[in-house]
Order: structure tokens, then C-alpha cells, then sequence
């Protein structure tokens, strides 16, 4: 169940970081809304997935689908560049988040 509470938390980091760019500073009142409201939502969620989680283990798979996710809907919504290099960063923190997730 933690695992799965993680994930959600992770999806939720990639809603508010998305908000938040809608959000214009915070001068936009929906997407600053939507930004408070997962950000919450998703730091709630993280805590009780370390309950039974190991620390370094839930904090990076969290940020490692923020990240992920953030970059695809950079991409996909605010146009922002594809290219290799990038591409292989992206490649590198799924691939770290594999590996952590196997060593717990």
C-alpha cells in the first residue's frame, strides 16, 4: 500500500509543479488553488508512505516521478525542447529510481 501511496504522491508533485507554472507567480487564482491543493495532498501522502518506508528510498522515487512527469508535461504542454540530451537525463533518473527501488 505505501508503494502505491507513493506513486499517487509523485502524481500529485507533477500536478502542482504543473499548476504552478500555469499559475504565473501565483498571480492566476485556479492554478495557484490547484498548486496549494496538491501540494498538500501530495507531501500527505509521502508522509504516510515513510511510515514504512525507508527515507532515501521514498524521497527519491517521489521526486524522481515529479521530475519525470514534470519534464513530459513541460514538454508536451508548455512546448519546451526534446532532445537527446535531455532525453537521456530523463533515462538516467527513471534508471536511478529502478535501481532504488530494487535495493529496498
Amino acid at each position: 500500500m505505501a508503494w502505491i501511496l507513493l506513486t499517487i504522491a509523485g502524481l500529485l508533485e507533477v500536478v502542482w509543479a504543473t499548476a504552478m507554472k500555469s499559475s504565473n507567480g501565483f498571480t492566476v487564482f485556479w492554478p495557484s488553488v490547484v498548486t496549494i491543493v496538491a501540494m498538500l495532498a501530495s507531501f500527505g501522502l509521502l508522509s504516510i508512505a515513510m511510515k514504512s518506508l525507508p527515507l532515501g528510498t521514498s524521497y527519491m522515487v517521489w521526486v524522481g516521478i515529479g521530475a519525470i512527469g514534470a519534464f513530459i508535461a513541460g514538454v508536451v504542454l508548455h512546448g519546451e525542447a526534446l532532445n537527446l540530451t535531455r532525453i537521456a537525463a530523463a533515462t538516467l533518473i527513471v534508471a536511478g529510481m529502478g535501481l532504488m527501488k530494487l535495493s529496498a
